[in-house]
């Protein structure tokens, strides 16, 4: 049995369409719809709610609080999957890489370039394979999108290609 702790944080994979002022925002997690269709025998999945921001509107002081539930996490979990906005995704990556140097357990990044409400969007493959991650990855921080496992320090997003890279 593993047991995974999934911090949400917003981001683009949590946005929704607001039809009373045409934009998409974020005001809460859509985590669970996306479990639901997800087969996750012998995994104890603890979702985590630690926001609901677009990552361009994370400030140091976020950050740090993203960094605090994740050590919290840490302690009852064998791994963490933080749910973030890609924008500023390699930010609180670099952050965290730094900041947990005993690191004994994977933390995963994951989002998406679309929201989950979107049809084509990214979020399913996206959390499938970051769940995948938890299982399979040693220690260390990674973003898990799009068929690529990266790990910190030197990812960053590209965004011509919609997705992450190696610096």
């Amino acid at each position: 049995m593993i047991r995974i702790a999934i911090l949400t944080t917003g981001g683009t994979i949590e946005k929704r369409y607001d039809e009373t002022t045409g934009h998409l925002r974020n005001v809460g997690s859509v985590l669970q719809k996306i479990l639901e269709h997800l087969r996750l025998p012998d995994a104890e999945v603890r979702h985590v709610p630690v926001m609901s921001k677009d990552s361009l509107d994370l400030t140091d002081a976020d950050r740090q609080i993203i960094l605090s539930a994740v050590r919290f996490a840490l302690q009852a979990a064998d791994a963490v999957l933080i749910i973030h906005g890609t924008d500023t995704l390699a930010v609180t990556g670099e952050l965290l890489q730094r900041e947990l140097s005993d690191l004994n357990k994977p933390v995963i990044f994951t989002g998406s370039m679309r929201p989950f409400e979107f049809r084509d969007t990214d979020a399913h493959q996206n959390i499938t394979e970051a769940l995948i991650a938890c299982r399979l990855c040693p220690p260390g921080v990674y973003v898990v999108m799009h068929n690529q496992v990266l790990k910190f320090p030197g990812v960053v997003k590209d965004r011509d290609a919609m997705t992450f890279r190696r610096a």
